[in-house]
């Protein structure tokens, strides 16, 4: 059987670059750190779109500086950490913020074919110390730092507020689309960790097939544009006019 506790993932400190450093910004009584996936083979855009530039900005880039502005400070220390979770390390050391750490994603024993994303959150979620991660892609460009922050209030306000078993217990606060669960822009608990590891060891690989067997709580949001995702040259292009 597979198991994801025989991994030694390594984690890579990020250079200072040309680019600048993204800092916090922000105050929160709530622990926060952050993964962002650049795991993806990119093959419906045909180039790598992690490197993909949008307003002279690469799309990993600029989702990571909304990472970092939503990492709040708790009693003047800042919370958490942001992990980038790639196989491929090198390709963008020179374009992520310094204050980033990089991890490694690892294949699968016995696995050639690419595993997806839900592996690469647990093996990020594995260098998490705070009770709450907030898991991002890497294609979201219309995502803003000030959407977000509003998203780490709302979280904090539902943890203060917990009134029933869902929002007690919920191992996620997660938007909803018609076709279920956004499940890489939304916040995980760390303590979701072994069930992951669990649901991954059995074969799983679905975000949505996961989410189903325990408590998830909604995200409530009223624009659904953050979440548009570049996948295809067409996706590119329909940006490009909005813009």
């Amino acid at each position: 059987m597979r198991s994801l506790r025989v991994y030694v993932l390594e984690c890579l400190r990020v250079p200072d670059q040309a680019m600048g450093r993204a800092m916090p910004n922000t105050n929160y009584d709530l622990p926060l750190s952050g993964i962002v996936l650049a795991g993806g083979l990119s093959s419906r855009m045909g180039r790598d779109k992690a490197l993909i530039q949008v307003e002279g900005v690469p799309l990993l880039r600029r989702v990571c500086d909304v990472a970092l502005s939503c990492i709040g400070q708790v009693s003047g220390q800042v919370s958490g950490q942001v992990y980038i979770v790639t196989p491929w390390p090198e390709r963008y050391v020179d374009i992520l913020p310094e204050a980033c750490r990089v991890v490694r994603e690892v294949p699968l024993p016995e696995e050639s074919t690419p595993h997806g994303p839900l592996v690469g959150f647990a093996q990020g979620l594995a260098h998490v110390e705070t009770d709450w991660v907030l898991l991002l892609a890497c294609d979201l460009p219309q995502l803003k730092a000030e959407i977000v922050q509003a998203w780490v209030k709302q979280l904090q306000q539902t943890q203060e507020n917990a009134i029933d078993q869902r929002s007690r217990y919920a191992i996620a606060l997660l938007p909803r689309n018609p076709k279920g669960w956004e499940p890489l822009c939304g916040f995980y608990r760390r303590q979701c960790l072994p069930s992951l590891t669990e649901f991954i060891n059995q074969g799983g690989r679905s975000f949505q097939r996961w989410l189903a067997q325990h408590p998830v709580q909604e995200l409530l949001v009223s624009d659904t544009r953050p979440f548009f995702n570049c996948n295809t040259p067409a996706d590119l292009e329909q940006l490009e006019i909005q813009n």
